[in-house]
């Protein structure tokens, strides 16, 4: 049938968490990659920076460790991390035997070094490292003949077995909408990947790309796993502030190269905050020009590198200044109006060392999540690191199991739209979605309080029943399947920064301003809650069960 699809692997998200997986487990199994918009729309052809990786003699495991540490405020997962660290240069060398030529500086790979790093140790490609990645592994992974690449294809919800009524549970697959024919589609899998990024779409203000909605992290929560850290949201303390151009992210490495923020009578402010000046971590660095923006009345600061020659800026900043010169800036002779925004989400769905989530068969890798790499808040450029070291180790756990009597499949049901109805009011979504990210950016942003959060609390029950209600009645829609999504990940997010009453890395609350002493991550489990149901299910539990019984019997 055309609305229904078998594959080995399904893997969720083209990103390099993604695609890196998919190239892994290549050799040896069928893997469907479903990308959302096009292969290139992902965040990660949005990372500027690169990939920090230790490379050379004078940097060593120990010091990206204790780096990596030392941003994550003591929330950080100390065996997770050396793991990462450790396995970074095999990463490394796999994207480069694939084609990715880093920047070079004679016989050695050119290294910036960026706020919280203590060494010169972030590989990169100009400054437009995401871009020349995703580039690399799309074109491997659309030119191999075991892996499919279906754009367009937006996930609406996992299939297990626990939903469809079936015992122990497991996943199934996953239904997913197509764009192009406006169905829902069946995508039978006996292993999924959830690589959909992070959910900082939540906020209206956001490096991100459109498609950042959290949409893995929402659909693993209502299918039963874990999360972690959820309130922990990442603010880059540069984007561009410009009345006519869409926000774009101004990398760390500016400031790694020298570049000084600057108050608008040209004083800078950084050193008041903390000794490390511009090259602080992000947490501190986003936190101080908020201060500085609410102190003085102001709408932005100013990121200053003109000091430098425009040689310099040319060789090592040139899609940066193409982006300020597009909107009148030029970088090289004066400085650029920036302001935080939403960049990172830290937390995520719990896994092990081997992607692995709470339900069999699932995986989760990249942004999607909470390895422990991370803590309460991510070092420069460990994103990109994350997502090939985890890629490999999905791929590495899921291999041997890919002919493995466990991971025989049954076959659930297509999906059911007899009940539900085309919807003639879009304008309530479209409300919906404004209120949802303006109130998380006013209530639950870079400075919170238990006032706050409980506002935001308040209007997220409310629009809850109400997309609950629209979601039950009508035809599923990209806006509503990620509406859906944006506000369970919403009350993650307000959840966790409820249970945290202390201020450390990211998550700061003029409530509780000093840290507590032996943090933990705060954990969410899955609840009984009526409105994170599987809304569509088949007509009726025993037909679900007729099904899956006839499947299991051939």
């Amino acid at each position: 049938m055309p609305n229904r699809h078998r594959t080995d692997v399904l893997v969720i998200g083209s990103g390099a968490a993604g695609l890196a997986t998919a190239l892994h487990l290549a050799s040896a199994a069928r893997v469907t990659v479903l990308s959302k918009d096009a292969i290139h729309d992902g965040s990660t052809n949005r990372a500027q920076g690169g990939v920090a990786a230790v490379t050379d003699a004078d940097d060593s495991f120990q010091s990206h460790i204790a780096d990596t540490l030392a941003a994550g405020d003591g929330l950080c997962v100390e065996d997770v991390v050396r793991f990462t660290v450790s396995r970074a240069p095999e990463c490394i060398d796999h994207v480069v035997a694939l084609g990715l030529g880093f920047d070079r500086e004679g016989d050695a790979p050119h290294l910036n070094r960026e706020g919280g790093h203590s060494h010169r140790r972030v590989l990169h490609v100009a400054d437009a490292t995401g871009a020349a990645m995703a580039d690399t592994l799309s074109r491997e992974a659309s030119t191999h003949p075991n892996i499919t690449i279906e754009s367009g294809r937006v996930a609406v919800d996992l299939i297990t077995a626990t939903k469809l009524g079936a015992g122990s549970n497991r996943v199934l697959g996953a239904y997913v909408y197509n764009r192009e024919t406006d169905c829902v589609e069946v995508f039978e899998a006996a292993f999924v990947v959830l690589a959909t990024g992070g959910a900082s779409k939540a906020y209206v203000y956001t490096s991100n790309p459109d498609g950042a909605t959290g949409d893995g992290i929402a659909m693993a929560w209502r299918a039963g796993c874990r999360v972690a850290n959820m309130e922990f949201n990442q603010f880059h303390p540069t984007c561009l502030y410009h009345a006519d151009a869409p926000s774009f992210l101004v990398s760390e490495a500016v400031r790694g190269e020298g570049g000084k923020l600057l108050l608008p009578d040209g004083s800078p402010f950084m050193d008041r905050f903390d000794e490390r000046g511009e090259l602080a971590s992000r947490d501190i660095v986003a936190r101080a020009i908020d201060h500085e923006i609410k102190r003085l009345g102001i709408d932005h600061v100013y990121l200053d590198i003109s000091h430098r020659s425009g040689d310099f800026i040319e060789a090592h900043f040139p899609n940066i200044l193409a982006r300020c010169l597009a909107v009148g800036i030029d970088m090289r002779s004066e400085p650029i109006p920036v302001v935080p925004a939403a960049h990172y989400t830290c937390g995520g769905v719990i896994v092990d060392l081997a992607s692995r989530t709470d339900i069999p068969g699932l995986y989760a890798v990249g942004e999607t999540a909470y390895t422990g790499l991370h803590g309460a808040n991510r070092l420069a450029s460990n994103s990109l690191l994350e997502c090939l070291v985890f890629a490999r180790s999905a791929a590495d756990d899921i291999g041997p199991q890919l002919h493995h009597p466990a991971s025989a499949r049954l076959s659930p049901p297509d999906w059911d739209e007899s009940r539900v109805a085309d919807s003639d009011e879009q304008v309530v979504l479209n409300h919906n979605w404004t209120e949802l990210r303006r109130f998380m950016w006013d209530y639950v942003g870079i400075v919170r309080t238990n006032k706050r959060l409980e506002r935001a609390q308040h209007r997220i029950d409310l629009l809850k029943q109400e997309i609950h209600d629209y979601y039950a009645r009508h035809r599923v829609t990209p806006d509503l399947i990620e509406l859906r999504n944006l506000v369970h990940v919403a009350e993650l997010i307000v959840r966790s920064a409820k249970t945290r009453r202390e201020s450390r890395g990211l998550h700061y609350t003029l409530d509780y301003p000093r840290p507590a002493p032996n943090p933990v991550p705060s954990v969410i489990y899955p609840a009984a809650d009526p409105l994170d149901v599987f809304q569509r299910r088949p007509a009726s539990p025993q037909k679900a069960r007729r099904n899956l019984a006839k499947s299991a019997a051939s």
